[in-house]
C-alpha cells in the first residue's frame, strides 16, 4: 500500500513541476480542472478530482495522462512513471534546421517570459489545430460536391 502512496505522491509532484514550469497554477484543482477541460475532448473532470492530483490521492487514467502530458508538454511516460528527467525527451535534432528556424528560435529567446509563453500557446493551439481534419468546402449550391466539366 504504501508503494501505491509513493506512486502517487510521486505523479502528484513531477505533474506540479511541469505546470510550474508551463506558467500554470498547481496550487488552484479549479484552475487545473478548467484548463485541462479546455483542452480535453472526454468528459470533464471535477475540480475534486483535480485536487486528488495535485495532493498525490489519484492518478489519472491513461487518455488523461496523455492529454495532461501533450498539453505540459511532457513525455507522457516521465509524467506517469517519473525516470529520467525530461531533457532527455526536450532534445531537438537541429540537423535540419534551415536558417530562418535558426534565427527564429534566436528571436524567440530574446522575447520576455510573458511572450515566450503567449508564443507556445499559439503554437500549442497551431498543432491542435493541424491534427483536425480540414472540412469540406461548400460550393455555391451548398453541395459540397466537385461542379462537373
Amino acid at each position: 500500500m504504501a508503494r501505491i502512496s509513493n506512486e502517487r505522491e510521486s505523479f502528484s509532484h513531477r505533474l506540479r513541476q511541469a505546470l510550474h514550469n508551463a506558467h500554470h497554477s498547481s496550487d488552484s484543482p479549479t484552475e487545473l480542472a478548467r484548463d485541462f477541460n479546455i483542452r480535453f475532448a472526454g468528459p470533464p473532470v471535477t475540480s475534486h478530482a483535480a485536487r486528488k492530483w495535485l495532493v498525490g490521492e489519484a492518478i489519472p487514467t491513461q487518455d488523461k495522462m496523455r492529454a495532461l502530458a501533450e498539453w505540459l508538454v511532457v513525455p507522457v511516460d516521465w509524467l506517469r512513471f517519473g525516470g529520467e528527467e525530461r531533457s532527455a525527451g526536450a532534445q531537438v535534432d537541429t540537423s535540419n534546421f534551415t536558417p530562418e528556424d535558426l534565427k527564429l528560435v534566436a528571436e524567440l529567446q530574446l522575447l520576455g517570459e510573458r511572450e515566450r509563453h503567449i508564443v507556445r500557446e499559439f503554437i500549442r493551439i497551431m498543432m491542435r489545430m493541424g491534427k483536425q481534419p480540414v472540412p469540406k468546402k461548400q460550393d455555391a449550391d451548398g453541395s459540397g460536391a466537385a461542379p462537373l466539366d
